[in-house]
């Protein structure tokens, strides 16, 4: 690889290259060209009609996209170059006859890349994660060349839906998203209520996908193992109503169980934790995606403390998914996971019953479907619940301990016990009960009062209605299975746990979905969403939840409908289908306070600087806010410039932030902290020095370490990170209530028009084309691109403000014109250039004068008694006539460029017009612009 360039647009130029080479396309300079060395061929610096394009990218030696390449700091401006980007690829490559515009047309800086599809029916550019692979624009090539249309063609002409067998709630979900693919949303919110039959409406979404607007690959996202497979299932049980074969024989499924990824793959299924192994290209513990991450402390599925960004994977490029399913997707699109979601170039669909702020954020409040479950429960399609409270005095206000009496201690996970006499009066509040204590009559209270109760809740029963109890912990759950057991007078088969931890929870699902036994499941975060068990007829809560989203959820559980046949063959005494279920409240969980759904990230409302003084005062040295601090520090040092760092070592001491950085992280390093708390306790290395001990090590070590902090150094860095970020707002959502022009429109008119004149007046002497235009008009046919586009570059960087079409829509509106729109903005300069200087009364597409000059022009030449032009002679002209309209002026080697040079070039106009050529240029260029 050649040695890195030093200008900013040239380095922007070396990460391109790099990306290139990364996604398979081989990098050649235009003066060392060979199309065969490989299928993708990115040339650098290619000629056009119009100049030097930054890249063309060619496959199989066709020239198929364009890269436009600017320095890193136009990220924020990055569109703004998509009009340059998109005239060369309209624009006549040197030595290649493209009758056509490139299709594809990439704008980057190697750190934002902006693509827009040429062909799409309405093109609009979008950012991507990283260029695509060269056997991917093959594609999009075949599928062009086969007539087939690009993707968002096919979303365009997707045929009626055909409504047999769908519920109305399902056809309004497909309806509405099918509309918004046709308006090109990138991003979709389904919310359907639980039982609704969200995984069904998706699967009859992308089997539409597949068959009419041809999608590629699919990928349908879980969170969990259980939902994978439940989702494998229903794909597999899917019958369209349009063919008479599964959709499992028509496409090929997959689910992921390990790094192999099937290339013919049409639907693949996915845990987010393992998608994100893949792109990484790590090996993942299958039992973590048993777990979902959204309700765990902490990121199970890795075991760094500072996740790794997702970074690009030949293997599984963007380009990869077409479409992205997310089931539950309230909490799979936040945080470490949300980087997964957007590396892919796809539409997101996301199913949820229970959206909140943040999700309606992410997916840009495009809510495609509202099916709540009040609704669903008046459709019929859900059931509604009541509520049965069961109070007790140690549930509500705790208890006491009393000094002197035996006491009894159990470790939490080997459950060994011991006991020990109480020293002193203890008092505990209900939030401690069952995970720092454990009060055995609590539980058999609550257990005894439901055993007592059941059968006025379910009148007319002989057995206990199918049960689920939501427990705090583990333990919590072993010693409520316990009790029940004992309480009911009944076998082990009576009630079981269903959690991630038990022994087979898949089989016991199953056991109480399907079976008489057990009559009563006990679960901690296994059931809280997306498992069907519609013999449910009763939750019991002996946990609070403070999520308002995660209550729903547990709540749906007892949601779905039942027959009176299904329900009667596993509680035989139902003498009717489901009606209803029932919350039985022995915690208070209907009467607490609910916020949204947060996400479960280290310190994430705490600021850099609240973090850094809590860190130097002494009062935030855990390891989370240390590591947290340390985190953010080394971001941040990646942004700074040579500068920013002097400034920051000046502050601190003459110490480096990445010196910084490293201390804090070696602070809580555990086997450091480890080796000082022997320290501290006096004890060998090896021995255990006790938590005390280790918490005296960290605070000691860390305060080392925040010596280095002061007030100055703290204002300085926060400072200098203010410059360097920008805040995102997901949550604080927003609503329209204007749209137009501040102040009188024909007053803002007036005023631009006043401002583009003033400038045009204060350069008239200083560039060239206005030089020629206000001064020596009769020169105007001597004005080349070249004078025009210095110009048009000098007032955007100028006054960008006074941007041409903005100045040609005030005109518009003083001038009340009715006529067509400039093709660009520089031949919208050009108007309004004649307009400002009087060559033209009203504003005029600059299109139009010269077409209505070369009419004139025309006739004037056949009035006479002379020889007129023949049909060549004319298609020459017209060419000539097109040529000006865009580029204002001809030179005779503008006839060796395209159209001119596929019919012959300057020899052949030559031949047509002998020695009348240059005078009929001549003409040309004067009469069409007068």
């Amino acid at each position: 690889m050649s040695t890195l360039n030093q200008h900013p647009e040239q380095r922007a130029r070396d990460r391109i290259d790099r990306q290139l080479e990364q996604a398979g396309w081989l990098v050649q300079n235009k003066n060392a060209i060979n199309l065969s060395a490989e299928p993708g061929i990115a040339v650098r610096e290619y000629d056009t009609d119009i100049g030097p394009v930054d890249y063309v990218l060619f496959v199989e030696r066709q020239a198929l996209g364009v890269i436009e390449a600017k320095p890193e700091d136009w990220g924020h401006k990055i569109t703004s170059v998509e009009h340059q980007a998109d005239g060369y690829a309209r624009a006549t490559l040197k030595w290649i006859n493209n009758r056509e515009p490139l299709p594809f047309v990439y704008q980057s800086t190697g750190e934002i890349t902006r693509f827009t599809n040429g062909r799409d029916p309405a093109p609009r550019s979008r950012e991507i994660f990283h260029f695509p692979r060269p056997e991917e624009l093959a594609r999009w090539r075949t599928r062009l060349a086969n007539n087939e249309g690009t993707l968002r063609e096919g979303l365009k002409n997707l045929p009626p839906l055909s409504t047999e067998g769908l519920r109305d709630c399902q056809i309004t979900a497909i309806t509405n998203l099918e509309d918004s693919f046709k308006q090109d949303k990138p991003r979709a919110l389904v919310q359907m209520a639980t039982g609704s039959g969200k995984t069904y409406t998706a699967i009859t979404a992308a089997y539409r996908l597949l068959k009419y607007a041809k999608a590629k690959r699919i990928l349908f996202l879980v969170d969990t193992k259980n939902l994978g497979e439940q989702a494998e299932q229903e794909f597999m049980a899917y019958l369209p109503n349009d063919d008479n074969r599964k959709f499992t024989e028509l496409y090929t499924v997959q689910r992921l169980k390990s790094s192999y990824v099937a290339s013919d793959s049409q639907v693949c299924i996915s845990t987010i934790q393992r998608m994100y192994s893949l792109l990484k290209g790590e090996e993942l513990d299958e039992a973590t995606e048993e777990d979902n991450p959204a309700e765990k402390k902490g990121l199970n599925a890795l075991s760094r403390k500072q996740p790794l960004p997702v970074v690009y994977n030949p293997k599984i490029p963007p380009e990869f998914f077409d479409f992205i399913i997310i089931d539950e997707c309230h909490r799979s699109i936040y945080n470490l996971w949300r980087q997964v979601i957007e590396y892919f170039d796809a539409y997101l669909i996301g199913l949820t019953a229970t959206p909140d702020n943040r999700t309606y954020g992410f997916f840009k409040k495009n809510v495609v479907s509202e099916y709540d479950h009040e609704k669903a429960v008046a459709d019929g399609v859900n059931v509604g619940n009541e509520i049965y409270l069961i109070e007790t005095k140690k549930t509500q206000s705790g208890g006491v301990i009393e000094a002197k009496q035996q006491i009894e201690k159990r470790e939490r996970l080997t459950r060994k016990k011991r006991w020990e006499t109480q020293d002193e009066d203890e008092a505990y509040s209900a939030k401690q009960l069952d995970r720092d204590i454990v009060n055995p009559d609590q539980i058999r209270t609550v257990v005894r009062a439901f055993r007592d109760k059941w059968p006025e809740i379910f009148p007319g029963r002989k057995e206990v209605p199918k049960t689920l109890i939501f427990a705090k912990t583990d333990s919590h759950a072993d010693d409520i299975i316990h009790t029940v057991r004992e309480e009911f007078g009944e076998s082990n088969a009576f009630c079981k746990k269903i959690t991630h931890n038990a022994d087979d929870p898949k089989s016991v699902l199953n056991q109480f979905r399907n079976d008489y036994y057990p009559r009563i499941a006990v679960t901690v975060d296994m059931i809280a969403t997306g498992t069907d068990v519609r013999p449910l007829e009763c939750l019991l809560f002996m946990r609070d939840v403070k999520s308002k989203n995660y209550f729903e959820q547990m709540k749906g559980r007892g949601t779905r409908t039942l027959d009176a046949d299904g329900l009667k063959k596993v509680t035989p005494s139902a003498n009717s289908a489901k009606t209803h279920y029932v919350i039985v409240d022995a915690i208070g969980v209907t009467q607490s306070l609910k916020t949204a759904s947060q996400p479960l990230i280290t310190k994430p409302g705490v600021s850099l600087k609240e973090l850094a003084m809590g860190v130097m005062m002494g009062a935030a040295r855990d390891e989370d806010s240390v590591s947290s601090l340390a985190g953010r520090l080394a971001r941040l040092d990646k942004q700074l410039t040579g500068k920013e760092r002097a400034r920051i070592s000046e502050k601190a001491g003459g110490l480096p932030l990445t010196l910084i950085v490293g201390a804090l992280l070696n602070a809580i390093n555990p086997d450091v902290v480890e080796q000082k708390a022997c320290e501290i306790a006096d004890q060998p290395t090896g021995t255990n020095p006790g938590e005390d001990a280790r918490n005296k090590a960290r605070d000691q070590l860390v305060g080392e370490a925040a010596k280095v902090f002061n007030g100055e150094l703290i204002q300085l860095i926060d400072t200098i990170r203010r410059e360097k970020e920008q805040t995102i707002v997901h949550e604080d959502l927003d609503e329209l209530r204007h749209a137009g022009w501040a102040g009188d429109k024909t007053e803002n008119a007036k005023q631009m028009v006043q401002d583009f004149t003033d400038y045009l007046n204060e350069h008239r002497n200083e560039i060239e084309a206005l030089t020629i235009y206000f001064s020596q008009p009769a020169r105007r046919c001597e004005v080349t691109y070249g004078m025009i586009k210095t110009l048009l570059d000098t007032l955007q960087q100028d006054r960008p403000k006074l941007a041409p079409l903005r100045v040609w829509a005030a005109y518009t509106h003083l001038d009340n014109c009715q006529g067509g729109n400039p093709i660009s903005d520089l031949t919208a300069l050009v108007a309004l250039i004649r307009r400002v200087t009087g060559i033209d009364q009203t504003l005029t597409p600059f299109a139009a004068t010269v077409k209505e000059n070369f009419k004139k022009w025309v006739f004037q030449r056949h009035s006479g008694a002379g020889e007129k032009f023949n049909e060549e002679q004319m298609t020459w002209l017209t060419h000539i006539r097109d040529h000006i309209i865009s580029s204002f002026h001809l030179e005779r080697d503008d006839l060796e460029m395209a159209p001119f040079d596929s019919k012959g070039g300057l020899g052949r106009m030559y031949q047509l017009f002998g020695d009348q050529m240059d005078g009929v240029i001549e003409e040309l260029n004067r009469e069409l612009v007068a």
